[in-house]
């Protein structure tokens, strides 16, 4: 297909699942990868659906919340394509808090605490429990390629982009493997998202985060997420394999390095066993690090870049790339098909105005 309605650059959640999104609304559409799908971001993360998290900036809310409602027909559509189901493997998050102002009644008392997990050593911290979803990225991922090739959407892997101009009315995409011309351009690449046309206070850029997973004994059920500023434990319990626990995550602004460190791997693990004890000896099965895409002020990037009207922009989803997945498809194929968005965007506009520092 050389001449497709809309090229995605970028074959990760973001990209596929606006890929699937345009495909149902009858667009013909290619998405072109530097590298293999799904094979960054996306798998590399942990897979909470953190709409709730305190942490959080405020004005991703909407888009967490228009997202969140819109993931039992986002799994659904997968299933239906792909065959493969996507489980959810916790449905709380106990969540401990710092520098936020709750009454005592938010939060839980040591007797509640003990009663939900009794190896856990809250010390002097809050807790609040969230109702709060998690999946595998690894699932969603192999259940979302399955969906792309399971219909007419043109993937192609190991196709990075030349240069991208404008050629009349429509835009030309050049590869090593020839020339593509299509009417809509969108950038879905994450932390590879660079582009002269952004000001440079908005460039999208790498954070690094490294991570391990450790088996989880019988005797440790462990069933819901555990989240603090410092460090997450979220635990896989759906399906047959032994139970296990992701451990997260370093922060490090280091470019385009994934480099795996044994000495943070083990300052994560010294975290989580302080406070649960049990993770201190659990068998480690392995450890990888990803690479976030960040933006300045914790927002994504979403819609038409600043003075055109046929290249847009799908990128800057830092920590909450699965979460927003589905939210960014439908108000992303909104937007190119000429319709209001669900919500307001402007909070993620390329075009914004970030506030001075001070």
């Amino acid at each position: 297909m050389s001449s497709p309605d809309i090229c995605i650059a970028g074959a990760g959640i973001m990209g596929l699942s606006l890929a699937l999104e345009l495909h149902h609304r009858g667009m013909r559409v290619t998405v072109l990868d530097q590298a293999a799908p799904l094979s960054e971001a996306s798998t590399a993360a942990a897979g909470m659906l953190a709409g709730g998290d305190p942490d959080n900036p405020p004005q991703l809310r909407p888009l967490s919340d228009l997202s969140l409602s819109l993931y039992p027909g986002y799994i659904a559509r997968l299933h239906a394509l792909s065959g493969m189901h996507i489980p959810f493997h916790t449905n709380t998050t106990l969540q401990s808090l710092q520098h936020h102002i709750l009454t005592s009644s938010e939060t839980l008392t040591p007797k509640e605490l003990s009663h939900l997990l009794p190896q856990l050593i809250p010390g002097n911290r809050r807790f609040i429990l969230l109702e709060e979803h998690s999946l595998d990225p690894r699932e969603l991922a192999a259940a979302l390629l399955a969906s792309v090739r399971a219909t007419g959407i043109n993937l192609r892997p190991h196709t990075p982009i030349r240069t991208v101009c404008s050629a009349g009315q429509a835009i030309e995409i050049h590869t090593p493997t020839g020339t593509l011309s299509t009417a809509i351009f969108v950038d879905c690449s994450g932390a590879w998202a660079t582009t002269s046309t952004l000001r440079p206070h908005l460039q999208v850029s790498p954070r690094k985060g490294q991570m391990l997973a450790v088996s989880l004994p019988p005797s440790f059920p462990l069933h819901f997420v555990l989240r603090t500023p410092e460090v997450y434990v979220v635990p896989r319990t759906a399906g047959p394999t032994p139970i296990r626990a992701v451990i997260g995550a370093t922060v490090e602004d280091v470019g385009f390095d994934k480099t795996i460190h044994p000495a943070d791997i083990a300052n994560l693990r010294k975290l989580a066993a302080d406070m649960l004890p049990s993770l201190a000896d659990a068998p480690e099965l392995e450890a990888w690090a990803g690479l976030r895409p960040a933006t300045p002020d914790g927002l994504p990037l979403i819609g038409a870049l600043p003075g055109q009207q046929n290249r847009f922009l799908a990128t800057g989803h830092y920590r909450n790339g699965i979460l927003l997945a589905p939210a960014t498809a439908h108000v992303v194929a909104q937007l190119l098909c000429g319709e209001t968005p669900s919500i307001s965007l402007s909070a993620y506009s390329p075009n914004r105005t970030l506030p001075l520092a001070g």
